[in-house]
């Protein structure tokens, strides 16, 4: 009897046991089925937070590059106005001095110089004029490009005499109305004044 009591008491005590091995194994098969979702879960977020990042990850050089030109932008804009207030005027300076020497050298290479002989008639008041006097006078105009030739003293009429002088002029610095003018200036000696030819040479 003491036997079979004590047999009975084991398989109370392994059932007892078995239930609570069974209990905990259901606990611990939901803790492991709410993991298993919880890991799931996870890993959809971060699966959905890699395919985020890729997209984010490209445009992030093209806002650094942005930033760096904005700094650049900010930086020159800060230098400017030194610039301005204090090189301005040597930076335009040297900027004309730079287009005259280049005017300049275009005017110096530009093909041949295009030259004329023109002939004048220079009359005077009356036959009273000291022709000569109007001669050195009229020799006496200076312009640039402008070289006076050969002259002579044609007879008028009633003893009046006119001065025909003749000059070589470069085109592209001596108008003829310009010289005409300079001529007309010496009222006292000069009447007036005719172009007889203008020949290019």
């Amino acid at each position: 009897m003491q036997l079979f009591g004590g047999l009975e008491g084991r398989v109370e005590k392994l059932e007892a046991e078995n239930a609570h091995l069974f209990n905990v194994t259901n606990i611990l098969a939901k803790r492991l089925a709410e993991l298993e979702k919880i890991m799931d879960g996870q890993t959809v977020t971060s699966a959905v937070a890699v395919v985020d990042s890729k997209p984010a990850s490209k445009p992030a050089p093209k806002k650094e590059e942005s930033d760096d030109d904005d700094f650049k932008f900010s930086d020159d804009e800060d230098d400017a106005p030194k610039e301005s207030a204090m090189e301005k005027m040597k930076r335009l300076t040297a900027e004309k001095k730079a287009a005259d020497a280049a005017a300049a050298a275009t005017k110096k290479k530009a093909g041949p110089v295009l030259k004329s002989n023109v002939v004048l008639d220079v009359k005077p008041w009356d036959d009273e004029t000291d022709m000569a006097e109007l001669e050195k006078a009229v020799r006496g105009i200076v312009m640039e490009g402008l070289i006076w030739g050969n002259s002579k003293l044609v007879e008028m009429a009633y003893g009046i005499k006119k001065l025909q002088i003749s000059t070589c002029i470069v085109d592209d610095l001596v108008g003829l109305y310009d010289l005409e003018d300079r001529i007309q200036e010496i009222e006292d000696l000069v009447q007036s004044t005719d172009i007889v030819s203008h020949n290019k040479i």
